[in-house]
């Protein structure tokens, strides 16, 4: 407790500010309520280190770190510090996927068996459609391997190799009648990505997704690598910070296994509502709740959660993450041309949603 104390104390004292353009920056009132709030939630939750990123108009408008990106040898966390997307991933994996829909290179509604063979055939047709909005019956974390799964060192090399831990599962539900999160499911999409591009996975995430956003230090989260500015991870066991466990993310690559800054979050975001990536129409479809074979609508559209009733006269499409040693959130507003980022070097963050919302109503100047 005394450190996490003195990290705390030290908190205001390792802010990394970045400013797009001088004049163009956010006012200064509205900085200095970002830093409280953002203080104040670091200190409540025990944070060791936060990162954020705000889009207004459009436009990359600020970006900041706080506390300790390496709370063993005091390095300070930055705008620039790198950290695991974990599921915040999908949303970009779901952009290349929509991309090649637009190319009429993949079928939604369409066998994935057309796309990638290495997944067997189930006794129901699963659907790019099903994957997207985690409608596939395709499982996800648990059963009797849970924790080999997701605590795995395994390295895999490709997309379809690391189908190998679920592949052979039976489906937990007929495909489109079930709302049910799957991690695995986009490991699946990812391999459906790599059949219908008719290129490496990560090639095409690369070429089409991060060069074009201009996202510089997005890449696979290999642990082998020396990447600059990455962050340590760690976990809280009963209050006290802890070293996270050592995995290796490519058995859910697709799924969120990358690493990148809030600011190349922002860009990402940047290009989305500019049409950069996929046209207006598509990026709204992927910001509409997906519906149930019953005609029930859940909250998620293709490769967002997304809110069943408008905020603010506005979609509020959002996406989190949590994996071992890191934590985030990404929400966009698309008509306000608002974007908010948030990453942290600590696993199972608890509030994050609302922390996205409440840096939202600051920017934005939103009533409660």
């Amino acid at each position: 407790m005394k450190a996490i104390g003195t990290m705390m104390a030290l908190l205001l004292l390792t802010i990394s500010v970045s400013y797009p353009e001088q004049d163009r920056q956010l006012p200064p009132q509205k900085i200095a309520a970002i830093e409280r709030l953002v203080a104040s939630f670091m200190a409540k939750h025990k944070v060791p280190g936060l990162s954020v990123a705000i889009v207004v108009d459009g436009e990359p408008r600020w970006s900041g770190g706080y506390g300790l990106a390496d709370a063993e040898n005091q390095l300070p966390a930055k705008a620039a510090t790198v950290y695991r997307t974990a599921s915040i991933g999908k949303t970009m994996t779901a952009t290349a996927a929509m991309q090649l829909v637009e190319q009429h290179k993949l079928i939604l509604d369409a066998d994935i068996q057309q796309y990638c063979p290495a997944f067997p055939r189930k006794e129901q047709r699963i659907t790019p459609r099903h994957l997207l909005s985690h409608l596939s019956g395709i499982r996800h974390y648990g059963g009797p391997r849970d924790r080999e799964e997701q605590s795995s060192t395994k390295h895999y090399e490709t997309v379809a190799e690391a189908l190998m831990p679920f592949k052979d599962d039976p489906l937990l539900f007929q495909p489109g009648t079930e709302y049910r999160y799957s991690t695995y499911g986009y490991d699946v999409l990812g391999c459906v990505i790599e059949g219908a591009a008719n290129t490496r996975f990560l090639d095409y995430m690369k070429r089409n997704v991060w060069d074009p956003s201009g996202m510089s230090a997005t890449r696979d989260d290999d642990p082998s690598v020396l990447i600059p500015w990455r962050a340590r991870g760690y976990i809280l066991v009963d209050g006290k910070l802890r070293n996270a466990l050592m995995v290796d993310m490519s058995n859910r690559m697709a799924a969120g296994g990358y690493v990148t800054t809030v600011e190349d979050l922002a860009k990402f975001a940047v290009a989305l509502m500019s049409g950069r990536l996929v046209s207006e129409p598509t990026l709204q479809q992927m910001m509409t709740p997906a519906v149930l074979t019953d005609g029930k609508k859940v909250p998620y559209g293709l490769g967002w959660a997304v809110e069943l009733e408008e905020w603010h006269s506005d979609t509020w499409a959002s996406h989190g993450g949590s994996s071992p040693g890191a934590s985030g959130m990404l929400a966009i507003m698309p008509r306000h041309r608002f974007a908010v980022a948030t990453l942290t070097n600590l696993e199972d963050l608890p509030d994050r949603s609302e922390l996205a919302a409440s840096l939202a109503r600051i920017v934005l100047g939103l009533a409660d």
